[in-house]
């Protein structure tokens, strides 16, 4: 599995990006790149100062310049945020599935990204089904709430009498 399939798995009604352009290094500017991600850019540059995602190039200005698959790993990585990845954790995975997605290398460095790949869809599927829990529990509450609002809202209205 590469990053591109994990992008290309990405959450409903998310459209992956298309095959590559000729501009297939990109050179994006942090707003786009924002726009594109629903990412701030303080996430953007905290994620480069701690090496998670280093954009490909620099402007002559100074600015940071992100590739297409700049683009793609911060996607990634947005996916594993709610999950419970920490920082250390989300490199490790995409270290991992760059080792796997390239043939060859060291047999006991890919089956240990295997392993870890592995790992991380167990944990995956554990916080998911934690999310959906608590994603239940709130939709509960707003049914209480919105029977609540309107048993209040007919006691008030004077031409509901």
């Amino acid at each position: 599995m590469t990053i591109s399939d994990v992008q290309r798995a990405g959450s409903e009604g998310e459209s992956a990006p298309g095959p590559p352009s000729s501009s297939h290094v990109g050179r994006h500017h942090i707003g786009a790149v924002t726009a594109q991600t629903e990412l701030s850019p303080q996430t953007l540059r905290h994620w480069d100062e701690v090496g998670l995602v280093r954009p490909s190039g620099r402007s002559e200005g100074g600015f940071r310049l992100y590739s297409d698959d700049d683009i793609q790993r911060l996607l990634v990585i947005r996916r594993m945020k709610p999950l419970e990845f920490s920082l250390e954790e989300m490199g490790r995975l995409l270290d991992s599935l760059d080792l796997l997605s390239r043939d060859g290398g060291d047999p006991d460095h890919r089956r240990t990204a295997a392993e870890f790949v592995v790992e991380c869809h167990q944990r995956a599927e554990e916080s998911i089904a934690r999310l959906r829990k608590r994603l239940a529990y709130a939709s509960e509450l707003t049914d209480v709430l919105a029977r609540e609002a309107r048993r209040v809202l007919v006691k008030t209205d004077p031409t509901s009498s």
